[in-house]
């Protein structure tokens, strides 16, 4: 189970041997690998443009698209695959996916906590994001804004929490487990009748930032980009009962064409000078214990947030039921 309380105790033992086995990033001779990746262009570039720099041999081909679509793209490829690296999915999504998976262990993950890597080695985690509520309080009408998960159970708010859709994906999904597992299936039918449902995280966000919908529920990292833009009438509620930890993996395909090119791309995205860039430019944070948030961006460190505690492992097994659970919940809310 990946807690709260789990990530800081990892992340205190993980401050004395990070340095244990670092891999350098100028390592030669790295040559081609194709990396299948669902992350946005500014994530990916800020990642690559340190990666060029320091390995400039390795030449890095893009195959872009949803994580769910590249997911079904490594299954249909498994006797001939195409890609090397997968970057990256939410492990509730992974888990599903695991016989495609080839197992490994980088050097870099004395820095990363035990909660973080996958089972057997067949992912690491290179980003951490909190699931929380962004707010647009111009379009509250004045009213308080909510603290609290229940807040927005609250009939007053229909209409106008945006939320994209859970079978899209997989950050929202483990946020609709997680509220699943705290307050039931009458809390997920009390959310469900106030939620406007968007196709993509990104018509989330936008909408709270032009006053479409009041609330979003949404990632820091995507929410404080509005915060950063000074966007004043922004702000990020971290819930009382607690946030969401959504971490996001990585992963080696199965049968890669370019095996040895691909660990090196695979220790490069989880360096300290690849996450530290990405929590700059993007905001996302990084799966290293030895990055001080707080220090790089005006962000809370994890010690400061209230967590939910999530079961990983067992959100990817209950993915295809929880699924219809709130299909059918959705469904039901509408008629």
């Amino acid at each position: 189970m990946l807690d709260r309380r789990s990530f800081i105790l990892a992340a205190g033992a993980g401050l004395c041997t990070a340095g244990v086995g670092s891999t350098s990033l100028g390592q030669q001779g790295a040559g081609k690998v194709v990396l299948y990746t669902s992350n946005n262009t500014e994530v990916v570039q800020s990642a690559l443009d340190v990666i060029r720099k320091r390995i400039p041999d390795l030449r890095v081909e893009q195959v872009t698209g949803g994580t769910g679509t590249l997911m079904k793209r490594v299954e249909a490829e498994a006797t001939s695959p195409g890609g090397d690296v997968f970057w990256s999915g939410g492990f509730g999504t992974l888990g599903a996916y695991v016989r495609h998976f080839e197992s490994y262990r980088s050097p870099e993950i004395a820095a990363i906590p035990q909660n973080l890597q996958g089972p057997g080695g067949l992912w690491t985690g290179t980003n951490v994001h909190i699931m929380l509520i962004m707010a647009n309080k111009s379009r509250a009408g004045g009213a308080s804004l909510p603290k609290s998960w229940t807040d927005l159970f609250d009939p007053r708010w229909k209409g106008k929490v945006a939320m994209t859709d859970p079978n899209n994906s997989s950050f929202t999904y483990i946020t609709v487990y997680a509220l699943l597992q705290r307050f039931g299936v009458d809390g997920l039918r009390k959310l469900a009748a106030n939620l406007v449902i968007t196709g993509t995280t990104g018509q989330t966000n936008k909408g709270v930032s032009d006053g479409e919908y009041a609330l979003g529920i949404t990632s820091e990292a995507a929410a404080y980009e509005y915060v950063a833009a000074e966007q004043p009438d922004i702000s990020l509620i971290y819930p009382a009962e607690g946030a969401v930890l959504s971490p996001e993996g990585m992963v080696l395909i199965k049968g890669a064409r370019n095996p040895d090119a691909a660990r090196r791309l695979y220790d490069a995205f989880l360096s300290k000078e690849v996450q530290e860039a990405v929590l700059k430019t993007t905001y996302r944070r990084p799966s290293r214990v030895d990055i001080k948030v707080s220090s790089i961006v005006k962000l809370p460190d994890m010690v400061d947030i209230a967590l939910l505690d999530v079961d990983q492992s067992a959100a990817s097994q209950d993915r295809e039921e929880l699924l219809k659970v709130w299909n059918t919940i959705v469904a039901d809310a509408r008629r």
